[in-house]
């Protein structure tokens, strides 16, 4: 899932409202933003196939450090336990955990079955990529609905909150077209160096949300 996971950042602010829409968002993406490290580090693997589901052309060969159940847990808890040793705001580190955690929930109705119990372990997955509009389907709907509570439950407080914040979901929508439409990259190096590129979006998260406040209710 793409936006799938953006999606959980947005809404999670209504849960959360104290903590930044930077960590939010960081935590949603975490799983996938420690995955090119790996691949470059050449403890996990992806292999470019075309078909392998109707939706993507990725084969994750193996990725058990990252995106098995177990090890996704693992990160839940220690993400959550660095954001309550920096801001002490106990709600905020639940929703996190709970934000890192569902990165492998949504994975596991995409994928095809290559997501591990645990390293080494059975692998899982439903499959839904092999359906590709009811893919789209599903991450436009989750991510509109992430968006609107976002929108709903903070309000600009000058031009950047608005525009920033705008601007950040334009980008999201055109690179999910460009993700499901054009070609892969010519090869998992180059794959994994535009990968990281994502690390800019948490970070842009923080800054427009930083121009945003709670909306009183």
């Amino acid at each position: 899932m793409f936006i799938g996971h953006n999606a959980i950042g947005f809404a999670a602010k209504k849960a959360a409202p104290r903590a930044s829409l930077g960590a939010l968002m960081g935590a949603a993406m975490l799983l996938d933003l420690i995955w090119p490290v790996m691949l470059l580090t050449g403890l996990e693997h992806v292999r470019i196939h075309h078909g392998d589901t109707r939706f993507s052309p990725l084969t994750f060969t193996d990725y058990p450090w990252t995106h098995s159940l177990a090890m996704a847990a693992a990160w839940s808890v220690g993400a959550a336990i660095l954001y309550w040793i920096v801001s002490r705001y106990g709600r905020g580190a639940i929703v996190v955990a709970l934000c890192v955690f569902s990165h492998w929930a949504l994975d596991w109705i995409t994928h095809r079955p290559d997501l591990p119990l645990y390293p080494g372990g059975p692998k899982l997955g439903l499959g839904l990529w092999n359906n590709p509009i009811a893919t789209i389907g599903v991450e436009s709907f989750l991510f509109a609905v992430g968006v609107l509570l976002y929108r709903d439950t903070t309000a600009p407080r000058d031009r950047i909150g608005s525009i920033g914040m705008w601007a950040f979901i334009v980008v999201l929508a055109a690179m999910y077209i460009a993700t499901a439409s054009g070609a892969p990259p010519p090869n998992e190096r180059l794959l994994a160096w535009i990968a990281l590129t994502a690390w800019v979006m948490p970070i842009w998260a923080w800054w427009f949300d930083r121009h945003r406040e709670i909306e009183a209710t």
